[in-house]
């Protein structure tokens, strides 16, 4: 396999990503929000259908425990359902371009919701980061006139909602991303599609809803798909600083397309998300920390140090599975993930440990 091929599927994914702002800028002129938003997340549900296939075990939600439960609830209500329908708001105020940069917010949004709320520690430089953020999403509001403000202000209520759902999904023991992806997708695009249509009737042709099912699938579906597929080759880290470029790929679209003019304060703003954004994806703490017995099901690997156990079958790669962790205390760099969210004694993270996932 050829080194470049998963940083090719981390740039793809992050292309269509970012391609779904300036392309739903054009469909919003014969569909309203909560139409277009139903319709794209119905299509995120098509398109991780291949991955479950691959799966082979599927979970229903009544399958799980409460707990669980209420964490795919949380997720479909601020990830599916007002998150995507703020956004869309947001678009039809401001340029496709600043929407693209603004929803670098959702970095910032996840990270300080995660220190005040899901004890995933941020550090001195993390908070450097995010107000670096902070400030270019107000360069782009400025720059936007008197509506900027209000479309930065839904894009930013956007950003919290899917930082809320990021943490709810990271806590979803019970069944893998792509199958909470699914779920999201059909409840949600559901619902948003059903109120749209008695909202408002439903204008655009059935090339139009077509199309705007293809790009939830392409953009919210298939790109889920090759940012795995990349992580399983590159590791979460680097495949994350690749996809960070998706709202980069809103902007230029945004300009070649759409024919918006990419104004110096927008190439500011972008040099200012791009720094802090690195900043933030290159902090990690390492310190002495304890891991709780815990038995519990999630897709992981056998090469990150934190899952020893046997398989009869020799199966080491990306899997999911019932499995225990046994007590352990050890010392290493490490991101507030699955198994990795715990209290810290100083601004470093240094110190006692109390973890809450084993």
């Amino acid at each position: 396999m050829s080194r470049l091929y998963p940083f090719t599927l981390a740039f793809l994914a992050a292309l269509l990503f970012g391609a779904a702002t300036p392309v739903s800028k054009v469909m919003l002129g014969s569909l309203t929000a909560f139409q277009l938003a139903g319709l794209l997340y119905l299509g995120a549900a098509l398109g991780v259908i291949v991955i479950l296939a691959r799966e082979g075990r599927f979970h229903f939600p009544w399958q799980m425990d409460r707990k669980n439960r209420l964490y795919l609830l949380g997720a479909i209500l601020f990830g599916g359902l007002l998150g995507p329908l703020a956004l869309l708001l947001g678009l039809q105020l401001a340029s496709a371009s600043s929407v693209s940069l603004w929803l670098n917010l959702e970095v910032v949004a996840t990270a300080v919701l995660g220190h005040f709320f899901f004890k995933d520690h941020m550090t001195t430089r993390s908070w450097l980061a995010a107000g670096g953020v902070l400030l270019a999403a107000s360069l782009l509001a400025v720059g936007e006139g008197a509506a900027g403000f209000q479309a930065g202000g839904l894009v930013a209520f956007a950003c919290l909602c899917w930082g809320v759902d990021n943490h709810l999904t990271a806590l979803i023991d019970g069944i893998t991303p792509a199958q909470s992806t699914f779920w999201k997708g059909l409840v949600a695009g559901t619902t948003n599609f059903v109120i749209g249509v008695n909202l408002a009737p439903l204008a655009a042709s059935a090339g139009t809803l077509a199309a705007a099912l293809g790009v939830g699938t392409a953009a919210y579906g298939l790109s889920i798909v090759l940012y795995i597929t990349s992580a399983q080759h590159l590791g979460a880290t680097r495949s994350q600083l690749v996809f960070a470029s998706a709202p980069l790929w809103g902007v230029l679209l945004s300009v070649v397309f759409l024919g918006e003019n990419l104004l110096a304060l927008q190439i500011a703003a972008a040099a200012l998300f791009i720094i802090s954004i690195l900043v933030l994806q290159r902090e990690q703490h390492h310190h002495p920390h304890v891991h709780k017995a815990l038995t519990h099901e999630h897709v992981h690997t056998h090469d990150e140090g934190h899952h020893g156990h046997t398989h009869t079958d020799g199966d080491t790669g990306r899997h999911s599975h019932v499995h225990t962790h046994e007590r352990l205390t050890h010392s290493h760099p490490h991101w507030p993930d699955l198994h990795h969210r715990h209290t810290h004694n100083d601004e470093d993270g240094k110190g006692s440990d109390t973890e809450k996932q084993g």
